[in-house]
């Protein structure tokens, strides 16, 4: 078959744009950094069936396949940003401010790191939780009343474009995120090198969960307490061990409830009594597949200045009030902590960093059919189907570790 001239000018740029563009990248791991450094403005993030965000080229033939995108591309590289991504200090840390320390999920060292550099002229590109749109979403805040937003962990994938987007290259900025979000971050900053303008906060990642299955969970509660208003993922409220907490308050409360009374309008259920959302998360039912395959942020990896958590083991376990864990992996990172203000104990990393993942997360039996449940909205989570998962699971588990004890003999 003869082509035209026009059509092969066409078929010969679409192939040279699969090489040096993300338009055949699937299931990564949705950090967005791409669509940000993009030129041309072309790249949008969009989620997929399964409820992960993934980048799309919206018009490929407006490509000048300047490669960029693949280049900040952490989930297409190999290895992690920086060349010695170790620790060299860990620390336990909380806030000395006891308000702070409450609301925050541990030891609030996150926040008071955010305020002690925007009193420095940094403005903070962090999450918070948008109960209109109902997702989390990276933002900017310039002031510590706009900081405040950012408190408590949300355990959902962040979408990055419109916060990563309205960066100044030019300014001086914390960033926060997942630790795959920060290792295509600092490739972008240093690709415009710009790395001495920021400061980059990552944390222990368990592994991020379909958006599928929080829709699917704000479905279940808003029948009965009305649209969500307010939603938080963790509080004190019987002590820090037992923090796993999802609050909601729905558009049937006027008013914010102050203590943990379920009440009209409000839902609070935890992890320790079998919350089904946080069952769903951390019982790997639905992470995003490049979290189990893909990986490369364990323990003790990072490409950010400093890595924060739960300071989880034997150290604090008599400590109800929330220790955070603050590990520096530059020495700008540990300049930061020190001047953060808060209380700050050096331990062994393998003291702070106690009880955290050092492998990535193995999928549940069932999360094939787990995640094709939770495209389906006429599947509620409090219904019969679900409880049919949980119970294949727990006997599928049962006679895994039967297997093993029989071979081990």
């Amino acid at each position: 078959m003869k082509l035209e001239p026009k059509n092969y000018c066409s078929i010969v740029k679409n192939i040279s744009n699969k090489m040096a563009n993300i338009n055949t990248i699937t299931n990564c791991f949705g950090c967005g950094v791409c669509a940000t450094a993009c030129p041309k403005d072309i790249i949008s993030i969009i989620q997929n069936r399964e409820g992960f965000y993934v980048p799309n080229i919206t018009n490929i033939d407006v490509c000048i396949d300047c490669g960029i995108c693949l280049r900040v591309c952490s989930f297409a590289k190999e290895g992690l940003a920086t060349e010695s991504p170790k620790p060299i200090h860990s620390y336990a840390a909380w806030s000395q401010d006891t308000s702070i320390r409450k609301q925050c999920s541990s030891g609030g060292i996150g926040f008071e790191i955010g305020r002690t550099l925007i009193a420095s002229g940094y403005k903070v590109c962090g999450v918070r939780y948008d109960a209109e749109k109902g997702i989390a979403e990276h933002y900017i805040s310039s002031s510590e009343e706009e900081l405040k937003q950012t408190i408590g962990s949300k355990y959902l994938q962040s979408y990055t474009f419109n916060g990563f987007k309205a960066i100044d290259r030019k300014g001086k900025y914390l960033v926060t995120g997942t630790p795959c979000q920060i290792d295509s971050f600092r490739r972008y900053i240093r690709k415009f090198r710009i790395e001495d303008n920021f400061i980059l906060i990552d944390f222990f990642c368990h592994a991020v969960p379909s958006m599928n299955a929080w829709r699917r969970y704000m479905d279940m509660v808003e029948k009965k307490i009305g649209k969500i208003t307010y939603a938080s993922w963790r509080n004190k409220f019987t002590g820090w061990h037992d923090s796993w907490a999802m609050s909601m308050i729905g558009s049937s409360t006027s008013d914010r409830a102050s203590d943990n009374t379920a009440g009209q309008g409000n839902w609070n259920s935890r992890l320790s009594e079998g919350d089904i959302f946080y069952r769903l998360f951390l019982g790997d039912y639905c992470s995003n597949p490049a979290c189990s395959r893909n990986c490369k942020f364990k323990y003790d990896r990072s490409s950010a200045d400093i890595r924060i958590g739960d300071l989880w083991g034997n150290t604090y376990a008599a400590n109800e009030d929330g220790v955070s864990a603050a590990v520096a992996f530059t020495e700008a990172g540990d300049a930061v902590l020190r001047q953060s203000g808060c209380m700050l104990i050096e331990h062994p990393f393998d003291v702070v960093a106690e009880g955290q993942m050092k492998k990535n997360v193995r999928p549940a039996y069932t999360s094939g059919i787990a995640v094709r449940l939770l495209r389906n909205a006429n599947v509620p989570l409090d219904s019969i189907v679900w409880k049919l998962v949980f119970f294949t699971e727990k006997v599928l588990k049962f006679a895994e570790r039967k297997t093993i004890k029989r071979k081990a003999r």
